[in-house]
């Protein structure tokens, strides 16, 4: 593993390279200049920002329209994400965490397990960037300073998107590149690798943001492994006691007559050793070379690294679903929720698809806002905060044999007015509608509510 040194760790001159007495034919660009995508149509940040926002109504829990400008969390927004983001932001809406699962410009066409075309994924290069980075940076101005963004992409434009990100967000504020193992190995290997994994770039609003550390409690094979000793006290592991880089402080002195390793120094004083050492904490090998004794606390966990991969798409018949395309993990979300926010900040999913982020916001207490322009993802957003997912067991069982639930919910249903076939803790939102779609959409819209 390389591991780098700081300016004040250095203690010799530069290497020499072979290229001091060449230079590059062709000036390179100077190290102050960024990089940034460029293609026809890319609008200013300015003209972006101009007011866009546009009228919504409301729908009430017995089925009444009405007019209304204000959106409230909990809600659930039928519209272009453009326009309802641009009303967020016109409205001084924060969020502290945005999570986006949008189109990964596969150039393919998506439907439910019903057979439902949920959405059309086929946007050329240029347009499909301009597209997000107008998304982007609006999503940015309803961040709040502590706020974080976890974007979900494909490998298709994983390299684009992340420049766009840096040009938005700043490239020190990526704060890593997660992949995903998406599912087992698939049968597309007769001329490239198998296909498995997706990528979740994590990037923040500034430096100070909110982190409260994920971690899972580890297996009995992994504690054997990693603390094999064992005394009165319990379990233990032994450690080293000196870290990487030197210092001209105690912590480089000598302790015992021994000096810390070249280039190194002692974690602790030396007179915290002594006390360590007098408590039985300090384990000697038989050649004279002191280790720590760690022990294992109840608190243990193990920390999440940037691979994931224990949260598949669903790949066996117990696991629950709605049906819609593309649905991601349940568990994933609510880690996402629980490691970039407090209870009681605003969550927004712009691309909320079967209202996965919605969900997982709720059970950890976190208000939420969604938005998709999709009929289905409506559809499946309501069922699933109303009714819950199904058992995919279940799911195909139920759809094979054509027992579907019916397509109208009433309001009534949906804020737990109904008790029939709604799951025990039923949620209760503001739904809103683009107010041009009432008169264009009527259909579709009674379909999602008996109205």
């Amino acid at each position: 593993m390389s591991t780098g040194v700081t300016k004040n760790e250095r203690v010799r001159p530069d290497t020499l390279t072979a290229t001091i007495l060449h230079r590059e034919p062709h000036p390179l660009p100077q190290n102050t200049t960024e990089a940034i995508l460029v293609y026809p149509g890319k609008l200013e940040k300015s003209i972006i920002l101009k007011p866009a926002s546009i009228p919504y109504c409301s729908v009430d829990p017995v089925g009444k329209i009405e007019k209304n400008e204000v959106i409230t969390p909990n809600a659930m927004m039928l519209s272009d994400n453009f326009f309802a983001l641009h009303t967020m932001f016109e409205q001084n809406i924060k969020a502290t965490l945005v999570y986006l699962d949008p189109p990964f410009a596969t150039g393919r066409d998506f439907h439910s397990r019903q057979l439902d075309h949920a959405y059309t994924d086929k946007l050329g290069s240029a347009a499909y960037l301009e597209f997000m980075r107008r998304r982007l940076i609006l999503l940015r101005e309803i961040l709040t300073e502590d706020g974080s963004i976890y974007l979900h992409i494909g490998h298709q434009m994983v390299g684009h998107i992340k420049v766009l990100m840096d040009e938005i967000f700043g490239k020190r504020n990526c704060k890593n590149i997660i992949t995903r193992r998406k599912c087992s190995s698939k049968n597309s290997t007769k001329k490239q690798f198998a296909n498995i994994h997706d990528f979740i770039l994590f990037y923040t609003r500034s430096a100070h943001y909110k982190w409260n550390p994920p971690g899972e409690i580890p297996d009995a094979e992994w504690i054997a492994r990693e603390y094999p000793k064992v005394n009165d006290r319990g379990q233990y592991k032994l450690g080293p006691i000196h870290a990487p880089g030197t210092r001209n402080g105690e912590t480089g002195e000598p302790w015992r007559g021994k000096m810390p390793p070249k280039g190194k120094h002692w974690q602790l004083k030396p007179s915290k050793l002594e006390e360590l050492d007098k408590q039985g904490e300090i384990h000697w090998s038989c050649n004279g070379n002191p280790r720590r004794k760690i022990y294992l606390t109840a608190e243990k966990r193990l920390a999440f690294t940037d691979y994931w991969g224990k949260f598949r798409d669903a790949h066996h018949q117990s696991i629950k679903i709605t049906g819609y395309p593309t649905e991601k993990n349940l568990d994933m979300l609510k880690i996402i929720v629980g490691a970039s926010t407090d209870k009681g900040d605003l969550v927004v999913d712009p691309f909320c698809g079967s209202g996965t982020t919605l969900d997982a916001a709720n059970q950890c207490g976190r208000p939420w806002v969604g938005i998709d322009e999709s009929f289905v993802a409506a559809k499946a957003t309501i069922n699933r905060l109303c009714k819950g997912a199904q058992a995919m067991g279940d799911y195909v069982q139920n759809q094979n044999n054509k027992k579907k639930e019916p397509d109208n919910l009433t309001l009534e249903g949906l804020n737990g007015m109904h008790t029939e076939q709604i799951a025990p803790k039923p949620m209760g939102f503001n739904f809103y509608i683009d107010t041009e779609l009432i008169e264009t959409y009527k259909k579709n819209i009674e379909e999602l509510f008996s109205l």
